[in-house]
């Protein structure tokens, strides 16, 4: 099968290093937690750059969505049905997987629903801003988080790659529901100006963003 031939090759080579210091690194990027900052400078993002309380909570609102549906549809759907053993508990691969202390996942591996759900985020915020330096620079963050979870051993590339692609549909279909509420009662405004980008987001406010992301990668990447 064609999806074992992809993880036979590629997995070996993505999974683990024998490194101390990238083990630790790779796991805390892959924590939830680590990304705090960025997800409190996206809300600062929305607020600073939407006038009225209900855009807020509308943009914020579908943001919420898109997690929902590449994640929660995963998790509570997928995986059950799937039923695929993570690599790290396969018994007849396990004991040849480079895991990391205290990185453990007891549930099913296929697909990722953290490749799912940052590339959702980083999806559904490129569509938002329509800022080509925060895009990419959202999706990179997405693709790092990716790639963790084959380098602990909790997930195999196809699964990561279904991962993503799923969220990058998620997070479409949750901006093209939020399009169209919004402008359902709100003008179609295109920006032009050095400043703001065409859906009114502010360069300066990008540039906060992009800094607390640098910063948080820089910190991981000093101190552990």
């Amino acid at each position: 099968m064609w999806v074992n031939v992809i993880d036979d090759n590629l997995f070996p080579l993505m999974n683990g290093s024998d490194n101390l210091y990238l083990d630790s690194v790779m796991a805390t990027f892959t924590s939830a937690y680590t990304w705090i900052p960025l997800y409190l400078s996206l809300v600062f993002l929305v607020i600073r750059n939407n006038e009225t309380m209900r855009q807020i909570l509308m943009i914020l609102f579908f943001a919420v969505v898109a997690v929902l549906l590449s994640g929660g549809i995963d998790d509570a759907i997928i995986k059950p049905l799937v039923m695929r053993i993570r690599p790290l508990n396969e018994p007849l691969l396990g004991l040849s997987v480079d895991t990391v202390n205290g990185v453990t996942e007891k549930s099913f591996s296929f697909f990722s629903a953290h490749s799912a759900n940052t590339f959702a985020i980083a999806t559904f915020i490129g569509l938002l801003v329509r800022s080509n330096m925060l895009t990419c620079i959202m999706y990179g963050w997405a693709m790092l988080n990716a790639i963790t979870r084959v380098y602990l051993g909790v997930h195999y590339p196809t699964d990561i790659l279904v991962g993503m692609v799923w969220g990058c549909v998620m997070g479409c279909i949750s901006y093209i529901a939020y399009n169209y509420v919004f402008y359902k009662h709100s003008p179609r405004i295109n920006y032009i100006s050095s400043q703001y980008t065409k859906t009114g987001y502010s360069y300066g406010d990008i540039d906060f963003v992009i800094s607390i992301m640098a910063f948080t990668v820089a910190m991981v990447t000093i101190f552990f």
